[in-house]
């Protein structure tokens, strides 16, 4: 037999309206403080961001660990899929793949906490943003086919990211847009048309005596 729950217990199980609206605030202050300082940012700036005190902070993200992780995973996935729709709305394979990279990177040197961290997590195949990432350069990798040079996997793709993305944050203060002159130098050794093979992975990179 059903036995009727207490009247107001569905209440008291749902968060309040005030308790939402302060996570979502802390989310969006921690999103804009990580963009633009990275991990490092203290957790008091991100407070004073949001507007809610250090407690309410800790109540909703006991750990700052927590809370950069959160929005890690948030920020990540929109990184992701806003560079997959730049490739959509190309208007050739070529221009996808071209539209994709520049997406990303433009995307990636506006978020510290994500030029941090994409290094690290690139090979991590559980990984939401990860998968997103994986999956369009996938796609772009068969629709391409025609116009990409034999032997180049969905790896050679993704790697060529994280490497453009190191570059995007070694030269970002000093000379903020030499990451997209090193991108065409680089997609340009991706065509079919590059008359030279490409070496097997297992190859030694350096023949010594």
């Amino acid at each position: 037999m059903a036995v009727d729950e207490p009247e107001g217990t569905t209440r008291r199980r749902a968060p309040r309206v005030d308790a939402l609206r302060n996570r979502e605030a802390i989310i969006e202050a921690a999103s804009a403080a990580l963009a633009a300082q990275g991990t490092a940012v203290d957790v008091r700036e991100i407070a004073g961001r949001s507007g809610v005190g250090m407690g309410t902070l800790y109540r909703h993200f006991p750990k700052k660990e927590d809370l950069v992780q959160t929005v890690l995973r948030r920020d990540f996935s929109r990184w992701a899929d806003s560079a997959r729709r730049a490739a959509v709305d190309a208007r050739d394979p070529w221009a996808a793949l071209t539209d994709f990279y520049q997406q990303a990177l433009t995307g990636y040197a506006r978020h510290c906490a994500i030029m941090e961290n994409f290094a690290l997590t690139w090979s991590v195949p559980d990984l939401e943003g990860i998968q997103q990432l994986r999956l369009v350069i996938e796609e772009l990798r068969a629709r391409a086919a025609d116009v990409l040079r034999p032997g180049v996997t969905t790896d050679d793709l993704l790697l060529l990211l994280v490497s453009l993305g190191h570059a995007v944050r070694v030269t970002d203060e000093c000379r903020p847009h030499l990451w997209n002159r090193l991108l065409h130098i680089s997609l340009a050794g991706l065509r079919a048309d590059h008359g030279e093979p490409l070496p097997d992975e297992a190859a030694p990179a350096l023949r010594l005596p």
